[in-house]
């Protein structure tokens, strides 16, 4: 049965854009005072202005960086339940893993619908070396279909050998560890998605509904009532142009700041106990060819007892991930273990194995696990989230993962009308998110890479008399533009056939499909300040490869600064910003 069309919204029109970072600074340097101030700009703090701006309530969301430039940016792309927590639910009959469980894969069905563009259904192959493993995984499989009920994908199954192996070529018929022969795998679906382009898609679609959002404005210290003690706003900076501090006032002030959870709420009462444990999640990045575009692997036990992945994802290949106790940083590396570590776990499984020569990009990313104090690891600490209402006027939400995000963010913002005045829970209407899709959803179908590359370069159907350019008759570049942007891909096609020889350009090499008219795209509708903005968050390429990102990194850098005004001082420390980023995308 078909889903149901998207409900309208006003960002369904593709040729509105959202308020400027220009004007978002000015309304929040005004005297107004918001119902919610979310601190925060990652996946949990975008959703939840969504969530508030929805319900009518005046919302300002402000960030210290860029929009997904921690953890949020940083995952595994999977849109999932979570098998292993299923394992441990009924090993530990534990309720709340299958809780935690089924909210998750409801939670996977309305990613999937809402945004479309971004994020898709995923079969995930489980070898079987040993005849038992099999009866094993399929029952394991089985009862997560049962789980997903009517939020499922398609139903799990079996695949014989030869099955497999012609499906996923690169899959070792004999395991080289013990010289097992393959037996078969189990397919199951998740989902799998873009997670950095996902949150700016949230944070575009929050003020697009009206929330007051700014990337680069840090928090410098939380504004008290004297008299109280409430929390009634915070002092904050533009780090981009610099300028006074000013303050931001609000009834409840909303601490979404991920690893940082704990620094935030000690600037309140610095004797507060931690609620949350970083966890360190380092992935790398494979060419293509190491797995089908449209399956993955799932390697389910590693020596330390974990599950690793490797995941075909925007012409690379995925492999992840470790877990272990991280100091809390902004830019996290991954060490040279943790890489051998991740390559040693693929290996038995892969007919030809990957080496360090093959790997084209590392990353890590720091979780923030709710945290248990009698626990010395990560592998038992809670995923699910925590919502903390301080007494104070703040609330905090800290825990969870990217699927179960618009969930962390209704329950933050539940928790917040509750900590205010009984005024605004009279003016905030009822959570409405499971149904609002984010911007470049509405007007996306599958074919719209199709019909880009059909599409006339004017509204009267005539040709451009302009020259043209390859990569706008390119199906890999509009399949990119079509994935990324959803229904704003047709604007930055005009854009880049408004001077093809200048903007149609591939800017990353022959190998990626990101062109030049990308850039302006991103600075004039989706909040990119700076170079590493575009190489790692609005376009991927640092995780994908960080050599193609090197050779953007001058073109891109040239683009912003004509585009935002930047003299021959910032237009250089982007420079250098830019390629120490990539540096920590190596090992």
């Amino acid at each position: 049965m078909p889903e149901p069309a998207l409900p309208s919204e006003p960002w369904a029109d593709a040729s509105v854009s959202a308020p400027s970072r220009r004007e978002q600074l000015r309304k929040l340097r005004g005297n107004e005072e918001f119902d919610v101030l979310i601190i925060g700009g990652g996946a949990t703090g975008a959703g939840a202005a969504v969530d508030a701006a929805t319900r009518g309530l005046r919302t300002a969301l402000i960030e210290g960086e860029d929009f997904g430039s921690g953890t949020s940016s940083r995952s595994t792309k999977l849109v999932h339940g979570g098998v292993r927590y299923l394992e441990k639910a009924v090993f530990q009959l534990s309720y709340g893993q299958l809780k935690l469980v089924f909210e998750a894969l409801h939670e996977r069905k309305n990613l999937l619908r809402n945004a479309p563009h971004l994020a898709r259904p995923l079969p995930i192959a489980t070898p079987c070396y040993h005849g038992w493993e099999v009866p094993y995984y399929w029952a394991g499989m089985k009862a997560y279909d049962l789980v997903a009920g009517a939020s499922g994908l398609t139903m799990s199954g079996f695949r014989t050998a030869a099955e497999s192996l012609a499906l996923f070529p690169t899959l070792a018929a004999v395991r080289k560890e013990d010289g097992a022969s393959l037996k078969g795998t189990i397919v199951y679906r998740d989902g799998q998605f873009d997670d950095a382009r996902l949150n700016v898609a949230l944070a575009c679609t929050a003020a697009h509904a009206g929330a007051v959002a700014a990337n680069y404005v840090k928090v410098t210290a939380l504004v008290k009532d004297l008299r109280t003690g409430r929390v009634v706003g915070v002092k904050a900076k533009d780090v981009v142009d610099g300028g006074r501090e000013f303050e931001v006032r609000a009834k409840v002030v909303l601490n979404c700041t991920g690893p940082f959870t704990d620094a935030v709420r000690k600037m309140s009462d610095g004797s507060r106990m931690d609620i949350m444990t970083p966890a360190g999640g380092a992935h790398l990045t494979l060419p293509k060819h190491f797995a089908p575009d449209a399956e993955g692997l799932i390697v389910p036990k590693t020596k330390d007892g974990r599950v690793v992945f490797m995941l075909p994802w925007l012409g690379g290949v995925i492999a992840g991930t470790t877990d272990a106790l991280a100091p809390v940083t902004l830019r996290p590396r991954a060490s040279a273990d943790e890489v051998d570590f991740i390559l040693d776990s693929i290996a038995p499984y892969l007919s030809v194995p990957a080496t360090r020569a093959d790997v084209t990009s590392v990353w890590s990313g720091i979780r923030p696990l709710a945290a248990d104090p009698t626990q010395s690891g990560t592998e038992n600490v809670s995923r699910d989230h925590l919502v903390v209402d301080e007494g104070d006027g703040m609330v905090t939400v800290t825990g969870g993962k990217w699927t179960t995000y618009r969930l962390m963010a209704e329950h933050a913002v539940d928790a917040a009308i509750r900590a205010a005045d009984k005024s605004m829970a009279s003016r905030a209407g009822k959570c409405r998110t499971t149904d609002v899709a984010v911007v470049g959803a509405h007007g996306y179908s599958p074919d719209l890479h199709v019909r880009l590359l059909a599409s006339k370069s004017s509204k009267s159907g005539a040709k451009s008399s302009k020259p043209a350019a390859p990569e706008l008759e390119d199906a890999a570049v509009m399949s990119h533009l079509a994935k990324s942007y959803g229904d704003r891909a047709p604007a930055i096609v005009e854009l880049a056939r408004s001077d093809p020889r200048r903007l149609a350009r591939r800017i990353a090499g022959p190998n990626q499909p990101v062109i030049a008219a990308e850039v302006l795209h991103a600075a004039r509708s989706e909040y990119c300040q700076t170079t590493c903005d575009f190489v790692a968050r609005r376009t991927r390429l640092a995780f994908l490869d960080v050599e193609a990102a090197r050779v953007a990194v001058p073109e891109v850098n040239k683009l912003l600064a004509k585009e935002l005004g930047w003299g021959s001082w910032r237009a250089a420390r982007e420079l250098k910003d830019a390629n120490a980023l990539l540096d920590t995308f190596t090992c």
